[in-house]
């Protein structure tokens, strides 16, 4: 994933991954879209993933995402909490996390929508 970030000029701060979601921490070039850079993200790695191991031949991605930016003075604060992924959902699923942050951020959702 670091590779095909840097490919379309977005250089990876950290990536990491648990088995039902991932965390990017990247630079947005100023010239690209940001659902294009994921729309990339998904397309390669999961080329990546299929080519890797013949058993993944029927991965997708779920077909939404989820984007924040992030101050600069947070960089270290999110890279630690990407760090610490598996440790961190042993005690919280990733669904139940995520609506937290929705509601502790005042990001307005609709439940119908969210795991499609």
């Amino acid at each position: 994933m670091a590779g095909i970030l840097e490919s379309v000029d977005c250089p990876a701060v950290i990536i990491n991954s648990v088995p039902d979601h991932v965390h990017a921490l990247f630079h947005l070039h100023r010239r690209r879209a940001l659902a294009s850079v994921v729309g990339e993200l998904k397309r390669g790695s999961s080329r990546w993933l299929k080519e890797a191991d013949l058993s993944l031949a029927t991965f997708h991605w779920q077909n939404g995402y989820a984007a924040f930016s992030v101050s600069h003075s947070a960089v270290p604060t999110v890279k630690a909490y990407i760090s610490s992924q598996a440790e961190h959902h042993r005690r919280k699923s990733f669904e139940d996390e995520f609506r937290s942050f929705l509601i502790r951020h005042e990001i307005p959702y609709d439940e119908r929508f969210l795991w499609d």
